[in-house]
């Protein structure tokens, strides 16, 4: 089901109660068991294509929402589709308020250009948003979607939003291949796993720390995409003997446990999502297996250190996603009462891009898609400007350290 949100100062007030964020960055845990409450994901440096160290970008000059609240439109209405419940709703969620707080601070600023978004839950399974997304394709309300969220579920209905001619901007999902379909209305908001993975593999390489990787993946079509790049790019240290394969759903990991203890790893870098990682590297180590940690923008989530505790510790996760920016960390925290999280900041600068779009007067989305095919500016996040395949002129990946 879609529910209609016009985020107006009331809820402002409401969720504010909750105070404010200081450089939050997915850095607080919650709390959560097994000791996990102190633990923090923090920033630890920015890499490029090669795995070198890439000073952080200015984003002074950030496009903002609120524009200079001149803005008049006719009322518009945008969809936001991934995973708002299932085991890895807080990727979903982490967007979906980034995308009211925009409009919110847009809405407020230009009370003649009023925007709303329907937020649609496909829990991030494929089949359930190939039900899902002919809801929002039939709605001639919506002018834009920010999402799919999942590579999956974008793979099963990336054909149909395609040819309905519905904007798509997706600010997480990261298959190298979602490019490569034809899609005319697709945008990438952040780099993919041809990116990510090497780039990884090459930084993680140059450490000098690591001789022997065992790479475990899900069969997801983002952790097998994945996989596959990481372990092109690490050459002869991803030993093949120990890669591993495991299941999305999967609780039980001892089989995978077992031959990894066996393997006596360096590090183990785990393709996939939060809700397998945490109770995959919590048996690891109850099964005494000591190597690194390593995993990527799926697992780099609140929930990941909630649900692991102090197995997390030391774990390092890559993501094509930033740190939040102070100010935007504090005032998403006083907006939704949640610290910004993995993909919080990209769904912010998509939806501010579609509003810079709709307060230029592109409001059909035909006229929205041509928008963002030429657009060229700068959000929070990073620089935005797509190529004609929709994939960012220029991507780089944060490593992060859970400690």
């Amino acid at each position: 089901m879609a529910r209609a949100v016009v985020i107006g100062a009331a809820a402002v007030l409401a969720l504010g109660i909750a105070g404010c964020s200081s450089k939050s960055t997915d850095n607080n845990s919650g709390g959560g068991g097994n000791g996990g409450s102190s633990l923090t994901i923090s920033p630890l440096v920015q890499i490029d294509k090669d795995g070198k160290e890439v000073a952080s970008a200015d984003n002074s000059a950030a496009a903002n929402p609120a524009s200079d609240g001149k803005d008049s439109c006719a009322p518009q209405t945008i969809a936001m589709s991934g995973p708002l419940t299932g085991p890895n709703a807080n990727l979903g969620l982490n967007i979906v308020r980034g995308v009211k707080l925009a409009l919110d601070q847009h809405n407020k600023a230009n009370p003649d250009c009023q925007v709303t978004v329907k937020e649609f839950d496909t829990e991030g399974d494929p089949q359930k948003a190939t039900q899902v997304i002919p809801t929002i394709i039939s709605d001639p309300s919506i002018v834009a979607m920010i999402g799919p969220t999942f590579s999956g579920e974008t793979k099963a209905t990336g054909q149909i939003i395609s040819d309905a001619g519905l904007l798509a901007l997706t600010p997480s999902a990261t298959n190298v291949t979602l490019t490569t379909n034809g899609w005319k209305t697709f945008f990438r908001g952040l780099g993919n796993d041809g990116v990510q993975g090497p780039a990884v593999a090459k930084y993680l390489a140059g450490t000098g720390k690591y001789k022997k990787i065992c790479v475990v993946q899900d069969n997801s079509d983002y952790g097998t995409g994945l996989a596959k790049t990481l372990t092109d790019g690490l050459g002869p240290i991803a030993d093949p003997s120990c890669a591993t394969q495991v299941k999305a759903g999967d609780k039980d990991f001892s089989a995978a446990v077992s031959k990894l203890a066996s393997a006596k790893p360096d590090a183990i870098f785990y393709s996939g999502y939060y809700a397998e990682a945490a109770p995959f590297v919590q048996q690891l180590r109850s099964g005494g297996v000591t190597a690194t940690f390593i995993s990527d923008d799926g697992t780099k989530d609140v929930e990941f250190v909630k649900q692991a505790g102090d197995s997390s510790k030391g774990a390092l996760l890559s993501c094509p996603c930033g740190p939040a920016p102070d100010k935007f960390a504090t005032d998403y925290k006083a907006f939704s009462g949640y610290d910004a999280g993995t993909y919080s900041t990209e769904g912010y600068d998509l939806t501010t891009i579609v509003l810079k779009g709709i307060a230029a007067g592109k409001v059909s989305r035909s006229d929205l898609v041509d928008y963002v095919k030429t657009y060229d500016g700068q959000g929070l996040a990073r620089a935005y400007k797509w190529d004609a395949q929709g994939e960012l002129a220029n991507a780089l990946i944060w490593m992060y350290e859970v400690k």
